[in-house]
């Protein structure tokens, strides 16, 4: 497993750029969501502990360490997608040369799809989490660095669209068409709810800017 973190920030990038596997578009959509989350947690520190902004601090304070574990949990998410790809990948190469190999093969390849869908939804998930902060912290924010709290809320809305793209497509190699009607109606929702919220938060910020 590759220690992205470890990287500097141009390898990372270089790595992605090449013909390696991973990190791929879920990694890379994570990777994403992070900086989305550095971004809302910059504009939380840059309003603590400022004098015209002490009625609200404490709940900024709540909401920066709120948006921190976000950002821990997105890290995570980065290694977790790059593990469940390279498991997909080696279900794939397993023998399917009699009908026990095959149903066993058939087996094992349903479980790893259904772990590279579940990691981006886990994603996706995280990024919804992260604009309903973006949108509380958008009116209450240190104007000064409010635009920074709209580049969080577009980061994590194009996150989450991005990440939801793994899920599409995995799911129609997936028999279980009962999980599949689940994912599919939880995705609309997460790209419903997210739409909203960006939106919100970015009519704060831009009446705020303006």
């Amino acid at each position: 497993m590759k220690e992205l973190f470890s990287m500097s920030l141009e390898e990372v990038i270089n790595l992605s750029a090449s013909s390696e596997p991973t990190p791929g578009g879920g990694s890379v959509s994570a990777i994403c969501a992070a900086f989305a989350g550095s971004m809302a947690a910059m504009v939380c520190n840059l309003t603590i502990g400022k004098k015209k902004y002490k009625e609200v601090e404490e709940r900024v304070m709540d909401l920066r360490d709120e948006t921190m574990h976000l950002i821990s949990e997105f890290k995570n998410l980065v290694y977790e997608d790059m593990a469940e790809f390279e498991k997909l990948m080696d279900t794939y190469k397993l023998p399917k040369s009699t009908p026990e190999e095959k149903e066993k093969r058939d087996a094992a390849l349903e479980e790893a799809l259904k772990g590279a869908t579940e990691t981006p939804l886990k994603v996706a998930r995280g990024c919804l989490r992260l604009l309903r902060i973006v949108d509380e912290l958008a009116p209450i924010g240190n104007k000064m660095a409010i635009s920074d709290a709209g580049v969080a809320a577009y980061l994590a809305e194009g996150s989450l669209r991005a990440v939801l793209l793994n899920v599409d497509i995995n799911i129609p190699s997936i028999r279980d068409k009962e999980y599949v009607r689940n994912v599919m109606k939880e995705k609309e929702q997460l790209i419903a709810e997210a739409q909203e919220l960006k939106e919100r938060s970015l009519g704060v910020v831009m009446e705020r800017m303006g």
